[in-house]
């Protein structure tokens, strides 16, 4: 069974941080690298970072050096810490797999003012 469950959104003020985390159900966190995903309003789904199973790290470029994905595996859990938020930042943000499984959590909201 496919459990994506994200948390740690919310409204925050530009240069502002925020915690993002998404417990996965263990069979499909124990085998693949995760992501985060960010929609923005209006928007397509893009992928934001993504860190494998052996910790290895990637990230867009509108994000790097300000984002820092991480991942629990003894937790099955992965993280997004981000710093220096921008406006736009904004978005729904999802975790999932990478290449994504096509189910998906609600994701949860983060809201940067400027």
């Amino acid at each position: 069974q496919v459990q994506l469950v994200e948390s740690g959104g919310g409204l925050v003020q530009a240069g502002g941080s925020l915690r993002l985390s998404c417990v996965a159900s263990r069979i499909i966190f124990s085998f693949n690298a995760m992501a985060w995903y960010r929609q923005a309003p209006g928007k397509q789904r893009e992928l934001v970072a993504r860190v494998t199973t052996s910790g290895r790290t990637r990230y867009t470029d509108s994000v790097k050096d300000r984002f820092t994905i991480s991942r629990d595996n003894a937790k099955n859990t992965v993280y997004l810490q981000m710093y220096s938020l921008k406006p736009e930042d904004t978005g729904v943000y999802y975790c999932n797999t990478d290449p994504n499984l096509p189910s998906w959590g609600e994701g949860t909201l983060v809201t940067v003012s400027s």
